[in-house]
């Protein structure tokens, strides 16, 4: 089936589902994480439109498209990016929605000292928010500093961090007032050590079998909600280090897939000089990269020369945007 005769199928129609897809091992590991803690949280999960925890629900939805390949490619070619669709980011995302699981589990946003810490849960979601790159008030798991969209975000975000495995977090937060709200996890977690959930329903709001729109229409409330598009902001830098895609119709490797090819490299120079910054760099790298694709560059002359080149590029932008910062649209 072509993506074209795909757009076409209902979401309910589908016939995909969590059993027998790499997602089993994921949800597995992340339980086991659950169990290496003493935590009797028992998760349910099942596939929907997007990442969520519901409210009073104690379980997770995930996107129908990382149950097939084949979804995947298409959500990528609609969206330029499937969150989610790599082990790392799949696992970042399965942590950050255990963490509002645990939250609806035993009621935490009740408590005083978690609303002193994170603020009130029932605080409006904002369409959009102007995070500080700089801010070291909350902890770094999901892109787009997305802790300081919401208390409840902040929660889950912190969370993650603490549940994550082998992770030194009071070594990488030492001196950081996030700290204290990792600090205060890690108690409140030994303190619900053993204990069962208050809150036990098994419900899958907007599951994946109830939602009657075709992917074409799922596509394009998608793209309006999210405004799809990457800022323009570095065009002239971009155009003036790789050239525009050729009408000879000779193959060459795109900027896009050069600068993901060379990610580590370039992210090893740019560490040299920009220290405790690299989570804000990373930003900036995702937009130049969605921004080359969506401009059509290619990638030409000597490899190393353009490896050093973008390095002091994406150096001097990413420096900039910390100290500008930009609005980003809640999930």
């Amino acid at each position: 089936m072509t993506q074209r005769e795909l757009l076409s199928v209902r979401l309910c129609d589908l016939s995909v589902s969590i059993s027998g897809t790499w997602l089993e091992e994921r949800i597995a590991r992340v339980c086991d994480e659950l169990r290496q803690r003493r935590l009797r949280l028992n998760p349910h999960f099942w596939l929907s439109d997007e990442w969520f925890s519901p409210s009073g629900v104690p379980g997770v939805a995930l996107p129908f498209y990382l149950a097939h390949p084949k979804l995947v490619r298409l959500e990528r070619s609609q969206m330029l990016e499937a969150e989610g669709a790599t082990t790392e980011s799949c696992m970042r995302l399965l942590r950050h929605e255990l963490g509002h699981a645990m939250q609806h589990a035993f009621n935490l946003q009740r408590r005083r000292e978690w609303q002193r810490l994170f603020g009130r849960a029932s605080t409006p979601y904002p369409k959009a928010y102007r995070p500080n790159p700089a801010s070291r008030r909350f902890v770094h798991n999901l892109d787009a500093w997305y802790a300081q969209s919401h208390p409840e975000e902040d929660f889950a975000e912190t969370f993650a961090v603490w549940l994550r495995p082998r992770y030194n977090w009071r070594k990488r937060y030492q001196c950081w007032p996030a700290l204290r709200k990792l600090e205060y996890v890690d108690r409140l977690m030994g303190e619900l050590q053993g204990q069962p959930p208050r809150v036990r329903s098994r419900a899958k709001p907007f599951s994946l079998t109830r939602e009657r729109m075709t992917l074409r229409e799922y596509y394009q409330r998608k793209r309006a909600h999210y405004s799809v598009g990457f800022s323009n902001a570095y065009d002239r830098d971009l155009k003036r280090l790789f050239a525009e895609s050729a009408a000879n119709g000779h193959a060459r490797e795109t900027a896009a897939a050069f600068l993901r090819r060379h990610r580590r490299e370039i992210r090893g120079l740019v560490a040299k000089w920009t220290g405790d910054y690299q989570f804000t760099l990373n930003q900036v790298l995702d937009q130049m990269i969605g921004r080359c694709k969506e401009l059509g560059l290619v990638a030409e002359g000597s490899e190393p020369k353009l490896v050093l080149d973008f390095a002091i590029m994406l150096t001097v932008h990413g420096m900039n945007y910390l100290y500008k910062g930009r609005e980003w649209h809640a999930m």
